[in-house]
């Protein structure tokens, strides 16, 4: 399962729609961009799904409801049911279930998905600190949120209310670029309040039982285009992880990465469910190869020599770059390897 301290990209032998019964993906990033289907992701999921691997859609975005994400990939040509939609909104509700009595009001800071989650656990949504509620949740809202909606927020958190966050993304892709995350909203309020909320999205644990809960994945595979959420909620949560590079992370990145941060594979786009993966080899003391490159440290630089598919020569890097760095994070030179690879 789950890697910890990992200094190189993993091999399988089979494929890994194959090797893992459910595959957990991220929506931004992996499966569209800006709404619109990422390149292969349509026709890679239907083999993978015909092959008799489960799909299900875990997003950190509180926006939308299990019912219109659902809508949105049937109508992309990515057959999905609501019960295949696991979202941070679905978390934090379950969270502050948890810990509230049914039918405690909550003041919502978000959108509809937050709304509809609530409601599925009992809860009362509310718009205003002066409704007496019993705890404040924030979940994105979309670009046109009100800024009134943060003083709401903070008015309750002032008077001692316990705040929740469905997540803490900073950003969020869309057509035109990045755009300001729920991370970014939830500073607002931390700033104007100095209070810390309890956080349910990845990379926490909250999200990873709630992503198992509505899967019953017995075997899973989370497949992510971030770092610090998708990889790291893998790691946390103790099961491995595929980074695909459709979305935020760079190959300069993920050679810099955290030892949590590290995923189990690596790939170009989500056509890499359909295949096994090749074995990196070799020690720190030498070079690493996978398939027709050789990756090594030359003093404060990486080094690449060789041919082949461009993410075999990253998988190489990565093995070189992971094993100098040991617990810590790489900083030997990168750029010259990678321009040979066309990053």
């Amino acid at each position: 399962m789950g890697q910890h301290g990992r200094s190189a990209p993993g091999g399988s032998a089979t494929a890994l729609s194959a090797a893992y019964d459910t595959a957990l993906l991220d929506l931004d990033g992996v499966v569209y961009a800006g709404g619109e289907a990422i390149a292969h992701a349509v026709e890679a999921l239907a083999e993978a799904r015909a092959g008799g691997m489960h799909l299900a859609y875990v997003t950190n975005n509180a926006l939308r409801t299990p019912d219109a994400v659902a809508a949105h990939l049937t109508e992309l040509g990515v057959p999905a049911e609501p019960a295949d939609v696991i979202t941070s909104a679905q978390a934090v509700a379950r969270l502050v279930a948890d810990r509230l009595p049914q039918g405690s009001r909550v003041l919502v800071i978000g959108g509809e998905g937050l709304r509809v989650a609530l409601r599925e656990r009992g809860l009362v949504p509310v718009e205003s600190a002066d409704d007496d509620p019993a705890a404040v949740v924030q979940g994105y809202g979309g670009p046109e949120l009100p800024w009134g909606r943060f003083a709401e927020a903070s008015y309750a958190i002032a008077r001692g209310v316990p705040w929740y966050a469905s997540n803490t993304d900073l950003t969020i892709p869309g057509a035109r670029g990045i755009a300001p995350g729920n991370g970014a909203a939830v500073e607002v309020v931390r700033i104007a309040t100095g209070a810390e909320p309890q956080v349910a999205g990845k990379p926490l644990p909250p999200m990873h039982r709630e992503t198992i809960l509505r899967t019953g994945a017995r075997r899973p595979l989370v497949v992510g285009d971030r770092l610090d959420t998708d990889i790291e909620g893998a790691h946390n949560g103790g099961v491995d992880s595929l980074l695909v590079l459709t979305g935020v992370t760079t190959p300069a990145v993920l050679l810099a990465a955290r030892p949590e941060h590290r995923p189990t594979y690596v790939d170009a786009d989500l056509r890499g469910l359909l295949t096994g993966q090749p074995e990196v080899t070799g020690t720190a003391e030498g070079a690493f190869r996978c398939g027709g490159w050789v990756a090594a440290v030359d003093g404060e630089a990486l080094a690449l020599d060789g041919s082949g598919g461009p993410v075999d020569g990253l998988r190489a890097l990565c093995a070189a770059a992971w094993s100098h760095a040991g617990d810590g994070v790489c900083g030997l030179e990168a750029g010259k390897a990678l321009a040979r690879l066309g990053w």
